[in-house]
């Protein structure tokens, strides 16, 4: 994902920057994991029972995101909108999206913290790997509940890395580690945001709320088993920046790691992936738009506000 900027000294300046960075090598990595975690993402999906000419919404949707996914199970009577921060990642997503003739499929950019999107009308609003790249997710979760509609779901994947193991131990990998944490934190993200996202779904007001745990072993050659070492690259500039480590500390650590990695015989368990969803209670208030047709809703994002067209009435399905 890409998604909210982070609260750092760009912001200040009036430069938003994605706290991963917009690289082409981030975009890459983005890219390879909407392949890496399509089957959990899949199962989310299942968990909340997405069907035909739903209106979802994919919150730091990346180069591709689960648009496809989406836009698959609500078919051609259902509406999908994507939103990311980064502008190359708007771009890489809509060419994404016009590639595979996704014609229920819109991509626009905006912040995930205020999309400027109707109040109460999605069905689902879905974000994967957002929140723990955020310094207040709480908001993110807010902003997702103010959109789904009365009887909507929020949904969401997110790691979790509490719960990582390396076997045989490495210095390397322990040193990673602390580097990787000590980067995340200069943004205040939260990199134990899995295991809170029940009670932070509770605090928003939703309900019937589910949560699942998985724990992937990645083996040698599985892109996926080096995911810390690349989020190090990714973040390679605010380290330095920061004074966390030396560019000669950097390439070391990554060297070690990845030569560790490359043995079959090293177990590499990263994190853990926390899956969860929670409903708008059905008596929650409606928002203005509720009537509205998913058509007549164009999101046409200017400074992170919509504009909407005039049109007939959307019927009020609910959700199962």
């Amino acid at each position: 994902m890409s998604g909210p900027p982070s609260q750092g000294d760009d912001e200040s300046a009036g430069r938003l920057v994605y706290s991963l960075g917009s690289s082409p090598a981030e975009r890459d990595r983005l890219r390879r994991q909407s392949g890496e975690l399509r089957d959990h993402s899949a199962l989310l999906l299942d968990r909340v029972g997405v069907a035909e000419g739903w209106q979802a919404v994919d919150l730091g949707c990346g180069p591709s995101g689960i648009l496809d996914l989406l836009a698959d199970r609500v078919g051609p009577a259902g509406r999908v909108i994507g939103l990311d921060f980064e502008p190359a990642n708007v771009a890489l997503a809509r060419e994404f999206t016009a590639e595979r003739g996704l014609a229920n499929v819109e991509v626009v950019q905006g912040d995930a913290r205020s999309t400027g999107f109707p109040s109460a009308f999605y069905d689902l609003v879905h974000a994967r790997t957002l929140l723990i790249n955020v310094p207040d997710p709480a908001t993110v979760v807010a902003e997702m509940v103010r959109l789904a509609r009365p009887g909507g779901w929020v949904a969401v994947l997110e790691p979790d890395v509490g719960g990582s193991v390396c076997y045989p131990a490495h210095p390397a990998w322990d040193r990673l580690t602390q580097i990787l944490l000590s980067a995340q934190q200069v943004d205040g993200a939260d990199t134990f945001i899995g295991r809170r996202l029940p009670e932070l779904f509770r605090q928003a007001g939703l309900v019937d709320i589910g949560a699942e745990a998985k724990a992937d072993i990645y083996p040698a050659g599985y892109s996926r088993r080096t995911i810390r070492a690349d989020l190090v690259r990714s973040m390679r500039p605010k380290i330095l920046a920061a004074g966390i480590a030396s560019e000669s500390e950097l390439d070391e650590v990554d060297r070690a790691v990845r030569e560790h990695l490359s043995d079959p015989d090293t177990l590499m368990l990263p994190h853990l992936l926390f899956l969860a969803w929670g409903r708008k209670p059905a008596d929650a208030a409606a928002g203005p738009l509720a009537g509205q047709r998913a058509a007549d809703l164009r999101p046409g994002l200017i400074r992170g506000r919509s504009t909407l067209r005039p049109g007939a009435g959307r019927s009020g399905r609910r959700c199962p």
